[in-house]
């Protein structure tokens, strides 16, 4: 297995989707950060570089980094389909099981690593702004922009840092939610595309009150608005990962290739 994730850690950095996803994160900052509009979209003024964090997620965690994640888990999955190697290497003494189970574990890490890349590029973004104590909030906190008072520098990178776990978090599902797709259609793009389409249809549920606390698409802006305690949202996660995982483990053990 260790030497399974290894490679699979290997394919993942090696991945157009990814280099893509890297390059994206680390601009998009810079064009939101100094927009010209930015004030009339938001209807706010940055004065602090840690609420450029705050600016980051709230215009990519609808439907930009779900989009990455779904592109990035779909093509790890999929680029032994593509390359036509895919029954080569299950002649090997790899298990399917195995063989998913390592891509999958890598997953699990993937929007951790992809907010902190996110992170650090806000954080960089916003150097001109400075890093002092200021009066307002991060816009991650329970103050919002508004804040409650004088907010400290430690105090600020801490929201910031939790709301960036808690947005990583809420992503890990829609991975797994990929890797199902995937596992269904044996096609990176259909996987991906599959999995944007359960997003979408997920948001239009809204309009079923009692079902909302337990959809994956509300959980997108937990970082800044959760529906409930950090338990419940990491238990809920949590459950949609697992159920994913799971059927796409049991699928794909009964495909045929």
């Amino acid at each position: 297995m260790i030497a399974l994730l290894r490679m699979e850690v290997g394919k993942v950095a090696r991945l157009a989707s990814t280099r893509a996803a890297l390059a994206v994160l680390a601009i998009f900052p810079l064009l939101w950060a100094y927009a010209p509009g930015v004030f009339d979209v938001y209807g706010l003024f940055l004065v602090s570089g840690f609420q450029v964090p705050a600016l980051s997620l709230l215009s990519s965690m609808e439907f930009l980094m779900p989009l990455l994640i779904a592109i990035v888990a779909a093509e790890l999955v999929g680029v032994e389909v593509r390359t036509g190697t895919l029954p080569t290497i299950l002649l090997r003494p790899v298990t399917r099981s195995s063989w998913l189970l390592a891509k999958m574990m890598v997953l699990l890490v993937v929007p951790f690593l992809g907010m902190a890349w996110f992170l650090a590029a806000s954080l960089l973004t916003g150097i001109p702004y400075g890093f002092e104590g200021f009066v307002g909030g991060t816009g991650l906190g329970a103050g919002g922009l508004a804040g409650a008072g004088l907010l400290t520098p430690s105090a600020a990178l801490a929201e910031v840092v939790r709301a960036y776990l808690l947005a990583a978090l809420a992503l890990v599902p829609i991975a797994m939610l990929s890797v199902l797709a995937t596992v269904v259609t044996m096609n990176a793009a259909s996987g991906a595309l599959a999995t944007l389409s359960v997003l979408i249809v997920m948001n239009l549920l809204v309009i079923f009150p009692g079902l909302e606390p337990y959809l994956l698409t509300r959980h997108l802006s937990a970082y800044a608005d959760p529906v409930a305690g950090v338990g419940w949202m990491v238990a809920l996660l949590a459950l949609y990962a697992a159920l994913f995982a799971t059927v796409a483990m049991v699928l794909f053990e009964r495909k045929d290739f």
